[in-house]
């Protein structure tokens, strides 16, 4: 658009000035909105097509780098769009804005902003150099006015819907709802999309758009614009309706879809009239500059100059800049003059989105302010009390032990309480997942001492009270849909129902059990849910004088025993001809084979093997003894930690009948439990801490100990982190979980109950447990799960057939081979089957004097 601009003002110009000497001949290059491709543009126009001038750095981020080329080179950079305040004319002497600063408009907006009589706003921004830019200026004007800026929200350029939400339930939260929206149209559209579908497009909100967006109206799709904007005001930009401004948007139409066909509807919006003026404005002041000599003087380069060190110096550079400095027409935008380097300030039009498109309803200018009276028959307050304002009480519990779950510090000089651990980072980072802000203050539940205040069902109790007065109001009559409003209208009504201190929540570790839903509601839990026993481990050592056969069946046990009796028969037949050490006597041949088999479980044997075969067979049996070995030493071990790791108790039963004492934790729910599985007072011991918990388990129930300690897992688990050797956990009972504490029917329960979900499926739970749950020890996990199973024979059937074919195969070779050289000499007598057969036998018993181990 800006480039079409260019061209028809330049063939506007020379046709109705065809007796000008000079023309403007123009180089194209497509920054791709980039800044970094923008920039390398302007250096390859500066350096190698040295022109005289450069229009159109789009955005403020383009402009911001070229600028510094023009000022090296004394190119005039000239920028028809780039708003941004930041880019300066006094800093930078060869930049021209031919279009307005931001903060031009400034006066324009607080001028509206008084004329309602609001005094509190916020301001929504994009978070970049456009957006910041405004700001400073625009917080000086609302001073003027005596009207504070009580928040600023920024929204990144790339920010999502879920993000764009976030924000938005954030200001919902605050008392301001007066919002001032600077920042371009695509982001613009999507944020008011979004406040309408939370609500904060209804009756008592006020929007006020910059000329970022009011502006470029026109590039937004007129649904978005009806569904989205109604009612929304804005500070526009006025550009004068002429005869002359109508031609141009006819002409430029057609022009544009000739040179454009697949681009349908095009807009035509202020930066293509502040285009189309700035080519003529560089046209003119070449003009009256003359056809000047349009060199550049090109300076020594040191060794090793970079491109940038190498860019010349135009010669007309400055004098160019003092004919566009005097320059003045009237343009398509209104009257065309710089001052201080930028286009002079005109009017703003105040218009009001209503349908599809912006409607003026009035004009400002620098003279005469606000020129016309707003006959708004309702003005909105711009603020209101949020429902959820109020600031929760919130009671944390104080403890002598467990102190990783919560943990109260107090400060006795400033008496004031620091609260930290596993359970109030999981609820910051609950609360920092809903979609709203929540203000709450932690308070411990702790005596004027620093001491706890009771036990957890007294805390519970602080926060059931206040269900008393919703009670009270239904009963007399009133309906209250704001839970928050319940406090207020009692201390009104009934201040007698306000006697006691009430609470709003209780968040620590409170477990979530049938009997005090009854008269609070929880949260969903944030732990994993069960409770157990801890008990010790028992020796037991009257099982262990055969345990170095368990690692093996008896089936594996038995097909190793007949493997060996089977390899040494093998051996035996293979070397029994030709090896010494397996001749002699029976009984010491025999000795001799079971020897040389069972020795290889040690890899003991002497003998040596000297038939090929017979080593073949032997090589095969001593890799399938290895894995056996090393498979059965394992194993072995793997059994002595097993029955190490036997607990001394199995049930609560078990315990109950044995009467032995019980341990819990001091002001837990399990003291109750207990009570209700018919332990006697006297057999329950109350512990604190972890320590006092590993004192009376080691001391045992005969020394004035405890025989187990009956608590949730979270608890025991944190134990075991510290005595994981000694002791292991039984599960005993079902509990739900720890959860947070609010009065009955609170609308904040399912809210909450959601970011739980959200923060214990991600990763941010592993993070704050490594951060608290963690040991200081090197204990490993005692609860994982060591098999003990024996090793059977289904576990190594491919060794033994591996080990059997090679035996058999090395037997077989050897047979034929033996039969086939005695089977001439065997057949030529005329004996009978069996007498020949004998002959074979004798043949195979004595030694073959042809072996290479007889011959010497």
């Amino acid at each position: 658009m800006g480039l079409s601009c260019i061209k028809m003002s330049l063939s506007d110009f020379y046709s109705s000035n065809p007796s000008y000497k000079t023309r403007l001949v123009l180089n194209v290059r497509d920054s791709k909105q980039d800044e970094v491709a923008a920039a390398a543009a302007a250096l390859d126009l500066i350096k190698n097509k040295q022109v005289q001038a450069i229009i159109g750095p789009e955005a403020s981020l383009q402009a911001d780098f070229i600028i510094d080329l023009g000022n090296k080179s004394h190119v005039p950079i000239i920028s028809f769009s780039a708003t941004s305040p930041s880019l300066s004319s006094i800093r930078s002497p060869y930049f021209i804005r031919a279009t307005q600063n931001d903060w031009s408009q400034v006066n324009a907006i607080s001028a509206v902003i008084q004329a309602f009589g609001w005094k509190e706003l916020v301001l929504i921004y994009v978070d970049n150099q456009f957006g910041e830019g405004i700001i400073p200026s625009l917080a000086d004007a609302l001073e003027q006015v005596v009207t504070r800026v009580s928040y600023r929200s920024l929204i990144s350029p790339s920010a999502t819907d879920d993000q764009i939400l976030q924000e938005l339930y954030k200001l919902m939260m605050m008392q301001t709802w007066v919002f001032i929206v600077h920042m371009l149209p695509a982001l613009g559209s999507r944020l008011l999309a979004k406040a309408k579908e939370v609500g904060m497009m209804s009756e008592g909100y006020v929007w006020i758009l910059t000329n970022g967006i009011t502006d470029l109206l026109s590039s937004v799709d007129s649904s978005v614009v009806a569904s989205s904007m109604q009612g929304v005001l804005g500070i526009k930009t006025y550009i004068p309706d002429t005869p002359n401004l109508h031609n141009f948007m006819v002409r430029w139409k057609m022009k544009f879809q000739q040179d454009n066909p697949s681009i349908l509807n095009p807009t035509l919006n202020i930066f293509g009239y502040r285009a189309y003026d700035a080519a003529r404005a560089l046209a003119m002041a070449v003009e009256e500059m003359g056809a000047a000599n349009s060199t550049f003087q090109m300076l020594k380069a040191s060794t090793g100059a970079t491109n940038l060190d190498n860019i010349g110096i135009s010669q007309n550079g400055n004098k160019l800049l003092q004919e566009l400095a005097t320059t003045t027409f009237t343009g398509l935008a209104g009257n065309f003059g710089l001052v201080d380097g930028q286009l002079e300030s005109s009017a703003f039009q105040i218009v009001n989105i209503n349908g599809n498109a912006a409607r003026g309803i009035g004009f400002w200018t620098l003279d005469n302010g606000l020129q016309r009276d707003l006959n708004s028959t309702s003005v909105p307050k711009g603020w209101e009390i949020p429902t959820n304002g109020k600031r929760l009480k919130i009671l944390v519990p104080v403890k002598n032990g467990f102190n990783q779950f919560v943990k109260v510090t107090r400060d006795p000089s400033t008496n004031t309480s620091q609260v930290t651990g596993y359970c109030i980072d999981i609820f910051q980072a609950v609360i920092e997942k809903l979609p709203y802000a929540v203000a709450y203050d932690l308070i411990p539940f702790a005596l004027p001492n620093g001491s706890s205040a009771g036990s957890y069902n007294d805390m519970i109790d602080r926060v059931f009270n206040q269900v008393s007065s919703l009670q009270v109001l239904d009963f007399v009559g009133i309906h209250v849909e704001n839970y928050y409003a319940i406090m207020l209208l009692t201390k009104k009504t009934f201040p007698f129902l306000l006697l006691k201190h009430n609470y709003d929540a209780v968040v620590g570790d409170t477990t979530i059990i049938a009997n005090r839903s009854l008269y609070v509601d929880f949260t969903l839990p944030y732990t994993e849910s069960g409770g157990a026993m801890l008990v010790p481990y028992k020796d037991d050592t009257s099982k262990k004088a055969w345990v170095f056969l368990k690692p093996l069946t008896w089936g594996l046990w038995l097909t190793t025993v007949c493997f060996f009796v089977f390899i040494a028969l093998v051996v035996w037949t293979l070397e029994h001809r030709i090896n010494e050490d397996f001749r002699g006597p029976a009984t010491h041949q025999v000795g001799t084979s079971f020897w040389f088999s069972f020795s290889t479980v040690v890899f003991a044997q002497r003998e040596k093997v000297l038939s090929n075969l017979a080593r073949f067979v032997v090589i095969v049996w001593v890799f399938v003894v290895l894995i056996l070995t090393q498979s059965y030493t394992a194993s072995l071990s793997s059994l002595l930690v097993v029955q190490n790791l036997q607990p001394t108790v199995t049930d609560v039963d078990q315990l109950l009948k044995s009467g032995k004492n019980m341990g819990y934790q001091h002001g837990s729910f399990a003291y109750g439990m207990l009570k209700q599985m018919k332990f006697d007072d006297s057999r329950l011991i109350s512990y604190q801490s972890p320590e006092e918990c590993d004192a009376l388990l080691s001391n045992g129930s005969a020394k004035g100990g405890i025989a187990a300690a009956f608590h949730e897992m979270p608890y025991l688990k944190l134990i075991l982190l510290e005595y994981c050797n000694k002791y292991t956990m039984i599960p005993a009972f079902k509990t739900a979980g720890f959860g947070f504490v609010f009065p009955k029917g609170s609308p904040l329960v399912p809210d909450i109950s959601r970011a739980i979900l959200n923060v214990t499926e991600g990763l941010q739970t592993t993070e704050i447990e490594n951060a608290w749950l963690t040991s200081k020890t090197n204990c490993q996990n005692s609860n994982s799960s060591v098999s003990s199973d024996s090793l059977g024979f289904d576990s190594f059937w491919g060794l033994f057939l591996i080990a059997g074919a090679a035996a058999i195969s090395a037997l077989l070779i050897f047979m034929v081979m033996f039969i086939k050289r005695n089977w001439q000499e065997v057949t030529s007598s005329s004996g009978s089957l069996w007498e020949k057969t004998v002959e074979l036998g004798r043949r195979f018993h004595q030694r073959d004097a042809n072996s290479h181990t007889f011959r010497k």
